[in-house]
């Protein structure tokens, strides 16, 4: 059986990131994007970040500009927008694709793993969200307007399992 364990991913400053490194570890997986009306999120995510990751919760970001170009800088200029606009302290990785044939397989898999509204395969914008348990499986997919705060409740579940 495949699990989030099974992938790798590329930080934001080129190191390969295995993610059998969140092994034990509730993860919140979303694909960002700086210039978004969904943007602001970051500090929704930073929140989270701050109150769960002491408790096991890793928010790792997936910058992508596969909508609307809203992210087209470089893997430095997000890192640094990131830092400075929303003092992002959780693991931000290197930009891929969400959708089409160049997708990250990460996303490949979260995609087959959790279908969006009415069974969709594909990721509809920036800031869609994928909570995964410690044992490595897709617990939830979040639509892009659902806000980080709301996600709180499942969180602690996912958590407490």
């Amino acid at each position: 059986m495949t699990t989030v364990h099974d992938f790798a991913a590329r930080s934001i400053d080129g190191r390969t990131v295995p993610l059998a490194d969140f092994k034990d570890r509730v993860l919140l997986v979303v694909n960002t994007a700086s210039a978004c009306g969904f943007t602001p999120q970051f500090a929704g995510l930073e929140e989270l970040h701050q109150i769960y990751g002491p408790r096991g919760l890793a928010v790792i970001g997936f910058p992508c500009n596969q909508f609307g170009s809203q992210d087209p800088g470089s893997n430095d200029e997000i890192a640094q927008f990131c830092q400075l606009n929303y003092g992002v302290s959780f693991p931000m990785m290197a930009k891929v694709d969400v959708n089409g044939p160049g997708a990250d397989p990460l996303y490949q898999w979260l995609r087959e793993e959790a279908p969006g509204l009415l069974g969709s395969k594909s990721i509809k914008w920036n800031f869609t969200k994928f909570l995964v348990g410690k044992d490595g499986q897709v617990i939830r997919r979040y639509a892009p307007q659902d806000k980080p705060e709301s996600l709180k409740a499942d969180i602690e579940a996912a958590l407490a399992a």
